[in-house]
């Protein structure tokens, strides 16, 4: 390790641990030495100089927290001496020039995608089942089992296996605590038969009944969303048929999104059906038939510029916004210069980096679109008792981010540097290349369900701590932050910035290669481990609070 502190922005006032610091300490930084009053563990902070209550601190260059009480140099920054606080915002003139990075290397690359007749390029080819109510989500647990099982896209083998193990031991009489069973006892039930059909996904969700009827209005758009997706080759529909989210609701918000919508499309109502048994089987028998049609489809040539990147962090640490976060901020970058487009959503994680998005915002209307989307968000946290400044969990604070707005503008910088192009509410399709702002809460499942549902085709997710989280339709690629996570949680893990923090690697030098694994991935050449295990979170949100 090169250094054994950062200053992030030249304004701050605070600097961060690389690696464990003892109280008593000497440290020193750019010529100036600093004296600790605390251990400070690495991802935490510091203050470089006393402070009295009241006195405003600032990170990544902006004011991140007010001092408490009164504290020395060299006090580690605590939630009990640091308090959340965030600038004003407001719409001003303002002009934003962009140095775009160099894409030299990258000019003229392509990806293998399944291409639609509406012109986007999936990155992958799924067939989709959707249950427009949870009544029917039983069925679809019967369903995914026969069709993972029997087509070679189950990953529960090893885990079938080991329980007969047990099985067999407790019928011979051995004793079970002293029992060795290693998971050795195969990796699937075979190989898949349709060798283009990348998987069979299904949104079991708790809605499209009871609750309030925008609910199901705001569930109908998310789930035409996901049937229209570019990584979706077809799609059956399960349906009860009394629930507040009919089939006709459906449709039309399919027909709303895509009017020329072309593919594949099952629909099956169990009360219209002459037994659950023979629906079941019909929907079998359909999507079978559907599935030797979609398996026609090939992967074709692609320009980069096709790909949808939507970018997300989760288990955060005090190293997301110093490593992985602006490593793949430089990949977003590298990709907006190349003429893809970028999602970037959490709007209660960007709290406190308001100013800095409106700044950046091309077009006027957007920007009040999304001073009004954060307004109200904002508004409505505050009327449930709540507020975005207690959205870090203490998971998150435990490894150094102390403050919303800390964290904040840390997950800001998974956006890059580029203009914004427009600003989306919560399934609101992107359609202007460049860096997108989308409307969803900063709870892992909540915002790439969203993602996906603007059009995502990737997701690059950075973790700290880590996390298992995946989506059905949509690869989600695992960015570590750090080298101890990526050696702990190797098995959920696809990239490590840890190098950027031990010095080895530059953030361009990450950035550029994060992008790299992202036109492998989207030709299938390397498969994300939340897609290898079949990690398939999807959870609408209600609009109502949730951080």
């Amino acid at each position: 390790m090169n250094q054994q502190v950062l200053k992030v922005h030249p304004k701050d006032n605070v600097l961060v641990a690389l690696t464990n610091l003892k109280a008593g300490q000497m440290v020193g930084f750019q010529g100036v030495n600093y004296q600790l009053v605390d251990d400070v563990d690495a991802k935490h902070k510091f203050y470089t100089q006393d402070m009295q209550a009241g006195d405003e601190v600032y990170m990544y260059g902006t004011l991140v927290g007010k001092i408490q009480f009164p504290v020395k140099l060299g006090t580690r920054m605590t939630t009990e001496n640091l308090k959340h606080a965030a600038a004003p915002y407001e719409y001003r003139p303002y002009h934003y020039e962009w140095h775009a990075p160099d894409v030299t290397k990258f000019e003229g690359r392509t990806f293998n995608g399944y291409h639609r007749s509406d012109g986007k390029v999936g990155t992958a080819n799924y067939w989709l089942f959707i249950p427009t109510v949870f009544c029917e989500n039983r069925n679809l647990d019967v369903i995914k089992e026969a069709l993972h099982n029997e087509l070679g896209y189950a990953v529960t083998a090893k885990y079938k296996g080991y329980t007969r193990h047990l099985v067999e031991a407790y019928k011979n009489g051995t004793d079970l605590s002293a029992l060795e069973a290693p998971l050795s006892f195969g990796q699937g039930t075979g190989e898949r038969l349709f060798k283009n059909i990348d998987g069979i996904k299904f949104l079991n969700h708790q809605g499209g009944c009871g609750g309030i009827r925008q609910d199901a209005a705001v569930l109908s758009k998310l789930l035409a969303a996901y049937a229209d997706h570019p990584n979706v080759a077809g799609v059956t529909v399960l349906s009860l048929g009394c629930q507040n989210l009919q089939v006709h609701d459906f449709t039309a918000d399919l027909k709303e999104r895509n009017p020329n919508f072309d593919k594949p499309l099952f629909i099956f109502e169990q009360q219209q059906s002459q037994s659950e048994e023979n629906m079941i089987a019909l929907a079998i028998k359909k999507t079978f038939e559907g599935l030797v049609e979609a398996n026609k489809i090939e992967r074709k040539p692609a320009p980069l510029s096709k790909l949808n990147l939507g970018v997300k962090c989760g288990g955060s640490d005090g190293f997301s916004g110093i490593s992985a976060n602006p490593a793949v901020g430089y990949c977003s970058d590298l990709l907006v210069a190349l003429g893809g487009t970028v999602l970037l959503a959490e709007f209660p994680e960007l709290c406190g980096a308001e100013q800095n998005m409106i700044d950046r915002t091309i077009e006027e209307q957007s920007a009040r679109k999304f001073m009004s989307l954060m307004g109200a968000y904002s508004q409505a946290a505050e009327n449930a008792g709540s507020g975005f400044h207690m959205n870090p969990s203490p998971g998150n604070i435990k490894d150094g981010l102390i403050t919303d707005a800390i964290k904040s503008n840390g997950a800001a910088k998974k956006g890059g540097t580029s203009p914004i192009v427009d600003v989306l509410d919560y399934t609101e399709p992107s359609t202007k290349p460049g860096l997108n702002l989308v409307c969803t809460p900063g709870n892992d499942v909540e915002a790439t369900t969203g993602k996906a549902a603007s059009g995502a085709t990737l997701i690059l997710f950075t973790t700290g701590l880590g996390t298992p989280t995946g989506n059905p339709v949509c690869p989600v690629i695992k960015v570590a932050t750090n080298n101890a996570l990526t050696k702990r949680m190797g098995d959920i893990i696809d990239i490590n910035t840890g190098p950027v923090i031990e010095g080895e690697k530059t953030i361009e030098e990450m950035g550029e290669d994060i992008l790299e694994y992202c036109i492998k991935a989207a030709s299938g050449e390397v498969i994300p481990k939340a897609v290898l295990l079949n990690q398939d979170d999807f959870i609408p949100w209600k609009r109502g609070v949730s951080l």
